[in-house]
């Protein structure tokens, strides 16, 4: 299964709250929150630098636990 990183932002549509996991094509994140279309991604093995903070812990930990 492929991944990839998608940006929350705050209200204000400029600000970055956290960075989430997304599976696949999903528009949903792996924590259960919808993302807006068009959002900015980075690409899985992203996670863990400094571009992709800060991270959802949740979609973090479980990402974890799918990928060897």
């Amino acid at each position: 299964m492929r991944h990839h990183i998608v940006a929350e932002k705050l209200p204000d549509g400029e600000t970055l709250k956290e960075w989430h996991m997304v599976r696949g094509e999903e528009q949903r994140s792996m924590c259960g929150r919808d993302l807006a279309e068009g959002a900015a991604e980075l690409p899985d093995d992203a996670w863990g630098t400094d571009s992709a903070r800060p991270f959802c812990h949740t979609c973090g930990a479980l990402y974890l636990r799918e990928v060897p």
